[in-house]
């Protein structure tokens, strides 16, 4: 099963630039997008409908901003939207699909980057996703949540870490919380689990000549539980063609 996470800063943008071509030649089983940027009902062209796929929107009540979407060839045996809290509901942060007993999840978890009350609002969002992570967790659910987290888990995840530690996405309270997640509570970071390598970034600021010069940060994450991190087969980020300011994160499971 391939599963690609992919935040695409505008689902139409992403469109003329070739992301759904790269789809349907991609091997993909599921894709999880973030940003969409747009609401469902301006998404009726045959481009944002492929034949062969069936697709899931959570979109944000405010018009051109976040946004989750799910694509699947298989169509999931339930799809439901929010956890419950209004930071998360209101902007479309999450949506799953159910498969069996596998759920993929589309996360877009806030960037704090834009003002203290930005990175206030990701403090909260963290506060209040943690024990339901947990609560996941405790259920035994197998769980893949994909998506652009925000942060930078380790110094190995960023370019240019000394110079970021005072900087949302690699504050220490965000990278900590990261830990825990891992560690105390015992998800796995896939892609780590197949790739060790420095420098694998999926973002990459516009600023400058960050991309061509592979300044950038790996903040797109697929997180899963324990029991699922035995079938992590293979993990590339696509950067064959430029889709957006991230690059799509592929991984292979043997589901």
């Amino acid at each position: 099963m391939r599963i690609v996470s992919a935040n695409l800063n505008g689902i139409r943008s992403a469109a003329t630039k070739g992301f759904f071509t790269w789809l349907e030649s991609s091997g993909t089983d599921i894709v999880c997008i973030q940003e969409t940027k747009a609401q469902e009902h301006q998404l009726e062209a045959e481009t944002f409908n492929p034949s062969g796929w069936h697709r899931y929107f959570f979109d944000a009540v405010r018009p051109g901003y976040s946004g989750t979407a799910i694509y699947s060839r298989q169509k999931p045996d339930r799809v439901s939207t929010g956890l419950g809290f209004e930071l998360c509901d209101t902007e479309g942060r999450w949506l799953e699909a159910q498969f069996g007993d596998l759920t993929v999840v589309s996360l877009y978890l806030p960037s704090g980057s834009a003002s203290d009350a930005a990175q206030a609002r990701k403090d909260a969002f963290l506060l209040e996703l943690m024990p339901i992570l947990k609560a996941r967790r405790a259920a035994g659910e197998k769980l893949v949540i994909c998506g652009d987290w925000n942060i930078a888990h380790k110094e190995i995840d960023l370019k240019n870490w000394r110079g970021n530690q005072k900087n949302s996405g690699f504050l220490p309270r965000e990278r900590a919380w990261l830990t825990q997640l891992f560690d105390e509570v015992g998800y796995v970071d896939a892609f780590r689990v197949v790739d060790q390598r420095a420098e694998r970034y999926t973002w990459w600021s516009n600023r400058g000549q960050a991309y061509a010069n592979n300044v950038g940060w790996r903040i797109d994450y697929h997180i899963v539980s324990p029991e699922l991190g035995a079938l992590i087969r293979s993990a590339d980020i696509y950067m064959g063609e430029k889709f957006s300011d991230h690059a799509p994160l592929v991984i292979d499971y043997d589901i």
